[in-house]
């Protein structure tokens, strides 16, 4: 079976738990979901994220969509049920702060083959590699792989 931490920062669409649950063909596969949710210090570089993608009323509007913890809890529910109802096993928690420590312990514990990071686009981040799939790379020491999950 390969085992996979799965990080993501919303709710899995249909089309986020396909791809997840097909990139190793018809190998069965295990995921640990670290559900980080991107909080209030995030909000400007979201905002030029969406000024970028030229999503200009997202990113005047941004601030009225902030998570709270029982959105992310039920955002994790959501995903881990979907991931079961592929096929796949799906454990996960949903990570406040130090969410690189955390996959890095959690790759430790479990003997993970990889780490999916699955994120909107995050250009400003991603431009200065400060976004979680490159600096995970430098963390956990198996490979870690970033897709960018549906807006659906």
């Amino acid at each position: 079976m390969f085992k996979t931490v799965l990080m993501i920062e919303k709710a899995l669409s249909d089309a986020d738990v396909e791809l997840v649950t097909t990139l190793h063909g018809e190998e069965k596969v295990s995921f640990v979901v670290l559900m980080q949710p991107r909080g209030k210090q995030d909000e400007l570089l979201r905002a030029l994220d969406d000024v970028a993608l030229g999503h200009l009323d997202k990113a005047v509007h941004e601030h009225d969509e902030s998570e709270q913890p029982t959105l992310a809890s039920e955002s994790l529910e959501h995903s881990l049920r979907h991931l079961r109802e592929a096929g796949a096993e799906a454990v996960g928690e949903v990570v406040e702060e130090h969410p690189l420590d955390k996959v890095r312990a959690v790759v430790e514990e479990t003997g993970a083959d990889e780490v999916l990071v699955l994120t909107s686009p995050h250009f400003v981040e991603e431009f200065f590699h400060r976004d979680w799939a490159s600096r995970a790379r430098h963390k956990v020491g198996v490979p870690v792989l970033k897709l960018f999950a549906s807006d659906s």
